[in-house]
């Protein structure tokens, strides 16, 4: 899809934007139509996630070992690895076509409320880049030979996690927006902060693997999840608005 038609799309939206009227929900609403449409008109993007995280996860017994025992144990780390590579695929595009056609500026100046429209944006990211993955979870599982109970750990843990990988993604996004190699720094700002995600994640499958409670993990993971949505909207729109001072 062309930048010049990426651009026809959102300013032919902003006239809704636009309204005075508009409400954090009318926005956000708004905001995740919008991308979830755009998206769905390159469907190759999402494609190229999906295989890339099916390759991923097909590849490591190869390199690894086939011993059944093993890859049981590394299965959910693989899993989570392979989730967040996949995720930083499409990250440094969150913002940049919208950034390259003007729409992302228009955005800014709307009379709409900044983190709505942001919040928008992320959730439509990850219904179609962060649920895929969730949904190939049990793929997965039963590739690596995990247990039921774990592989619903796995997927539970995935569908907690996923969200907050988008969030980090986003902040990383919109602090290195109009920079040279964005997508390299993109990469280099989020990798550390997803270490605790990918730990907890990870170790929640585990510890079901090994006959133990996964309760505190999933906690964390689900107090990260509020945290992100409480602290990224304002956090990403802030940073959008200082690349634009």
């Amino acid at each position: 899809m062309s930048a010049t038609a990426h651009g026809g799309a959102a300013r032919s939206g902003l006239a809704h934007v636009e309204q005075p009227t508009m409400g954090v929900l009318a926005a956000l609403a708004w905001s995740c139509r919008r991308d979830l449409m755009l998206a769905l008109r390159a469907k190759s993007e999402i494609w190229l996630i999906v295989v890339f995280f099916v390759l991923v996860t097909s590849l490591f017994p190869l390199g690894v070992s086939p011993d059944p025992v093993l890859l049981s144990r590394i299965a959910p780390g693989i899993a989570w690895v392979a989730a967040l590579l996949a995720s930083l695929l499409s990250l440094p595009r969150l913002f940049a076509l919208d950034h390259a056609d003007g729409s992302l500026e228009q955005l800014v100046l709307a009379p709409a409320p900044l983190p709505a429209v942001v919040t928008g944006k992320v959730v439509a990211h990850w219904l179609t880049n962060g649920l895929p993955l969730v949904l190939l979870a049990p793929l997965a599982g039963v590739q690596f030979g995990m247990q039921p109970d774990a592989i619903g750990v796995l997927v539970l843990g995935l569908l907690l996690g996923t969200p907050t990988l988008s969030w980090l993604g986003a902040i990383g996004a919109a602090l290195t927006l109009g920079t040279r190699a964005g997508s390299a720094l993109v990469a280099l700002l989020v990798l550390p902060l997803a270490v605790p995600v990918l730990i907890f994640g990870a170790g929640a499958a585990e510890a079901v693997s090994s006959g133990l409670d996964a309760q505190a993990q999933l906690s964390l993971l689900g107090a990260g999840l509020i945290g992100a949505f409480v602290l990224g909207p304002a956090s990403t729109a802030l940073a959008i608005r200082i690349a634009y001072e």
